[in-house]
């Protein structure tokens, strides 16, 4: 439920970072098929943006990252997936960046120029993103976690399993973390109250109900903390760590 109810270049190989370490992407490590150095450079320069931002949304894309591979676990996705879950959930309201303030932050109803502001964000944060090769399973996610299973979504009306499997989870469990935490326009919702709503949204024909009704499954069950024991890194600069934990724990 919303409000109205309802180009980086990769860097390249023998250049210093901001912290003055030489980058090379030809010899660099992996974490799936994602080249460690362009990862690194997304995640922390776009998460410390997203995060220093807006303080009603301090935390969302870390908690969207490991409740999203939590729930994937729980469908027992393959790592790769579960991967694109992780970074997806820090990258998918990347395009936001591009909003205006006023419109962001506004504490009411958004009018019909307002709403098609923000409406362009999963599209632009695609464009964002695009650039990087390692960042090409992420891409669908980024720009399809607003559409809605009966089609009336964004921004390309979707419909079904047409919908990217991804999105599909992803924006369940943004849904979830969006309504129990405040926003300009809104108090936080219980748990019970967010639950409540979701059922609803995926009895209206909005979301995947099978995906739905397993993250409210989990939810009520206390579950979907982290299936995989995973604790999330508190700061973006400890994000490479963390995705390279994460790939310890999948593969082994």
């Amino acid at each position: 439920m919303n409000r109205n109810g309802d180009k980086f270049a990769p860097p390249e190989s023998g250049r210093a970072d901001r912290s003055g370490n030489e980058i090379s992407v030809a010899a660099a490590p992996t974490i799936g098929s994602l080249p460690v150095t362009e990862t690194e450079a997304v995640l922390y320069s776009l998460a410390r943006m997203l995060e220093q931002r807006d303080s009603h949304t301090a935390g969302h894309c870390e908690r969207l990252a490991y409740s999203a591979v939590a729930l994937g676990a729980a469908m027992r996705l393959d790592s790769e997936s579960l991967l694109s879950l992780y970074v997806g959930g820090y990258l998918h309201d990347v395009g936001k960046i591009g909003i205006p303030d006023s419109v962001l932050f506004k504490p009411g109803k958004l009018d019909g120029e307002e709403w098609r502001i923000m409406r362009a964000h999963p599209v632009r944060g695609e464009e964002i993103c695009r650039p990087l090769i390692s960042l090409g399973r992420i891409l669908p996610l980024i720009r399809h976690h607003h559409e809605r299973w009966d089609g009336t979504g964004y921004p390309d009306g979707l419909c079904g399993q047409k919908i990217p499997l991804l999105a599909r989870v992803l924006q369940v469990v943004d849904i979830y973390d969006a309504l129990t935490n405040p926003r300009p326009y809104k108090q936080a919702f219980t748990g019970d109250r967010a639950l409540q709503i979701l059922q609803q949204e995926s009895d209206r024909g909005w979301r995947d109900r099978e995906i739905a009704t397993l993250f409210i499954r989990l939810q009520q069950a206390n579950l979907s903390a982290s299936p995989l024991n995973i604790g999330p890194e508190r700061a973006p600069a400890n994000l490479l760590t963390s995705l390279r934990n994460l790939q310890t724990q999948l593969t082994h």
